[in-house]
């Protein structure tokens, strides 16, 4: 009798894992997913930036205030309710500039306003600076310690002594930017992050530390960077509007600069076994391999120093303190300046527990060109460190800026579209609400958070990476004088850059999902049994590199061993280019559109078994077409824009795609 009692138990739990799994096939979306489709939660939503809680609350524009010129603040009896009816979900906030961290009436003032984000459900997060970028708190962690300031080794080959070390400011991204002219510290000496921690997260704590873990769930740090590289002016008539905190002394001369920190040739001779000051001028010019070799170790050895005494510094406490540490960088799109200003800029982002992007343009276009990049290295920092989260800044500043702003409701929503595809989870705003109506901002929340109801609990899926040749260019990066973007690189560095360019553009361009590893990354990967390579949070099935690169040989050797379990291993070379026209019948991705169209996006994910897609038509004209080697069973469509779903089934495994200017759609199979 139990025998056959154990019999019919076990009957009936096949049934009904078969009659689950019948359900899934057919295209059904767990109706627990949906519980929140129509009404997004708050943390869900996007966050506005606000840059300090007046008591009268003020609506300020956030980019006004970082610009630090004058803008009519009109005045609301909402309060902070004011942005839920905006369909913001939370704030993005720091003690107001005025007499930053110095004034108890502003921070009376700011413990209040997260009073009132936690009696309303709202989710908070800490801006980290005085405008950006961050690490002074508004020059306060220099006071008085004027040994923590960026320092950098100067070459001045008409000088005597010709090597030198001097303070990084003029020349530099700190006198050089929209907030301020502002003396910086050193990313490389922990003492410095130290002291930053202590004057700006430790005031927080102290004030507000019951809610950490609760209300407040985030820091954000903005555009940290080593001060080791000109980037140029930024253009009038803005420069002359910035604010200058500390002058700017003319008589410092643009020269080549590395950086430098209080105990930089101890480490280096620790873990090298070698005295960098003979190796002096082989960080400035030189093309042999022993001029390669050496570059390479400078530049590990300062992308390990930013990488943990920044990042990883502000992680450790941010973790030990129940909160993530997220933020952006400087110049993402720009591979040859992650050299200078980070020595690895993915290795730095992967130091974030949700690492994110900074995008300024509203123009949804410009993810064909390099808002892929922008978007690659934090999603890729996040996957490869095993988490999921990526929190971009986003904002219609360039239209704005040049007058063609501000945008539109369609296009602000494919901005948000392409970046949920390139996995963003985290939204927030330098929208100006008070730029669109109340209905307006309330579809673009109703908007992010559909988007995100799905998909942050999804994880998402690229089967292909590019390989991120970092380790390329440490060996041909030489420092200039003046702006580097003015300065030529060395022809190989050029065409490892664009190559690697090329590649990406035309993955973006070919609905291939991707991400970027570095040599680091990649040694770190396992080969699994069925042939793709496990690093973090990403499977991946195929490995593509740029031209000229040379792998250091613990990358090599994984890399081989991958090709040896019959994954696929491509090289982009003069005989064999990778472009848009052959991309498909190289890589062979899974899914393809027809007819082929730059503009659409494509985002995969996985959730329970089901896998979810994420397309994208970034252009202002419709697109026709179909999507290619789709499963033959139903799926369920939904409109994120208008929260609509229907079902749709495949013919001859190809799905109708049919999507209007600046929409997105989103499939569950």
């Amino acid at each position: 009798m139990q025998a056959l009692r154990v019999l019919l138990l076990t009957c009936v739990a096949v049934l009904l894992a078969f009659a689950a799994t019948a359900a899934r096939i057919h295209g059904e979306v767990p109706s627990e997913w949906l519980v929140h489709w129509q009404t997004p939660t708050l943390a869900d939503r996007p966050l506005q930036i606000v840059h300090g809680l007046s008591p009268r609350m003020l609506v300020a524009d956030a980019v006004a205030q970082i610009l630090q010129q004058p803008a009519a603040q009109p005045q609301s009896d909402e309060g902070l309710a004011y942005y839920l009816r905006r369909g913001r979900g939370g704030i993005v906030c720091n003690v107001m500039f005025d007499r930053y961290l110095e004034s108890e009436e502003h921070w009376k003032s700011f413990v209040v306003g997260v009073q009132m984000c936690a009696q309303l459900g709202m989710p908070v997060w800490i801006y980290d600076e005085k405008g950006y970028p961050s690490g002074t708190a508004g020059g306060l962690v220099l006071h008085g310690h004027p040994e923590l300031e960026a320092l950098v080794l100067a070459r001045d080959p008409q000088g005597n002594p010709e090597y030198f070390f001097r303070r990084a400011y003029e020349h530099t991204h700190a006198s050089n930017n929209y907030h301020a002219l502002r003396r910086y510290i050193n990313l490389m000496d922990e003492r410095a992050t130290a002291r930053f921690i202590e004057v700006t997260h430790e005031a927080y704590h102290q004030r507000v530390g019951q809610y950490f873990g609760k209300t407040i769930v985030a820091f954000f740090t903005d555009e940290p960077s080593l001060m080791a590289v000109d980037l140029g002016p930024i253009p009038e008539p803005a420069r002359s509007k910035v604010p200058v905190e500390d002058p700017v002394d003319p008589n410092v001369k643009p020269l080549p600069t590395l950086p430098w920190c209080h105990d930089f040739a101890e480490v280096y001779r620790r873990r090298w076994g070698e005295d960098i000051q003979s190796q002096w001028k082989s960080l400035f010019e030189g093309d042999s391999s022993e001029d390669h070799r050496i570059r390479r170790q400078f530049w590990s050895t300062v992308a390990d120093l930013v990488a943990d005494r920044y990042f990883g510094q502000i992680q450790r406490w941010c973790q030990a303190h129940g909160v993530a540490s997220s933020g952006h960088n400087l110049h993402e799109e720009s591979i040859y300046h992650h050299v200078p200003l980070y020595g690895n800029g993915l290795k730095a982002i992967s130091r974030m527990d949700i690492p994110g992007l900074d995008m300024l343009t509203s123009n949804p276009e410009s993810v064909i060109h390099m808002g892929w990049m922008t978007a690659a290295m934090p999603l890729s920092g996040a996957l490869l460190e095993g988490h999921r989260r990526v929190m971009t800044e986003v904002s219609d500043f360039a239209q704005k800026m040049s007058g063609a702003g501000p945008v539109n409701l369609q296009q602000m929503q494919a901005t948000a579209g392409w970046q949920a595809a390139w996995g963003v989870t985290e939204f927030t705003l330098y929208y100006s609400p008070e730029d669109r109506t109340p209905d307006e901002n309330w579809q673009y929340g109703q908007f992010v958070g559909r988007l995100n109801t799905l998909l942050k609990p999804a994880m998402p899926r690229p089967q292909v990476a590019l390989y991120y040749p970092i380790y390329d260019l440490w060996a041909e990066y030489r420092p200039v004088a003046g702006p580097l973007h003015q300065s030529p690189a060395p022809p190989r560095a050029q065409q490892i850059i664009s190559s690697f360019v090329q590649i990406g553009q035309t993955l973006q361009r070919r609905q291939i999902p991707f991400i970027l590893i570095d040599h680091e990354h990649l040694a770190q990967a396992a080969v699994t049994p069925n042939g793709t390579l496990r690093a973090g949070n990403a499977e991946i099935a195929a490995l593509v590199f740029p031209m000229g690169v040379e792998l250091p040989p613990e990358a090599r050797k994984v890399v081989e061993q991958f090709a040896n379990q019959k994954g696929r291993v491509l090289y982009d070379s003069p005989e064999k280019t990778l472009n848009v026209n052959n991309a498909v019948s190289w890589i062979q991705p899974d899914l393809s559109i027809q007819p082929p169209n730059d503009r659409i996006v494509l985002g995969r994910f996985s959730r329970d078994d089901h896998t979810i897609l994420v397309l994208v038509n970034v252009a202002p004209e419709a697109y026709r077409g179909s999507l290619q080697s789709v499963a033959g069973h139903a799926w369920t469509q939904l409109d994120p824009a208008t929260g609509d779903k229907q079902t749709v089934t495949p013919q001859n495994n190809a799905l109708n795609l049919e999507l209007a200017p600046y929409q997105t759609l989103i499939l569950v199979d």
